[in-house]
């Protein structure tokens, strides 16, 4: 009799997710996500398609962020000399 139960619940709670899953796509045309895994008759839902950027994904992370990188250490080297910090020797060797 438990069995019964949570195979109701299971069916109640699959039938709920995929009842929020169709509004949420009638209310938000542009947002893909899914709530459920299978459809209120019990099928299972294909794989979402994966969009890959490869090298724009990695040019449009790695190349700001090496210039900014850049900038920084620059702009604290700088900052060093100024207040006499870190400054280096001039080592003339004049043999």
């Amino acid at each position: 009799m438990a069995n019964v139960g949570r195979a109701a619940a299971f069916r109640f709670r699959m039938v709920t997710g995929a009842r929020q899953f169709l509004e949420t796509t009638k209310n938000h045309s542009n947002v893909r996500s899914r709530t459920a895994v299978t459809t209120s008759t019990g099928a299972i839902y294909p794989k979402p398609d994966k969009v890959s950027f490869g090298l724009l994904r990695v040019f449009s992370v790695v190349i700001p962020f090496l210039y900014v990188g850049t900038l920084i250490s620059k702009n604290f080297a700088a900052l060093l000399e100024e207040h006499d910090i870190f400054v280096p020797e001039d080592d003339d060797d004049d043999d």
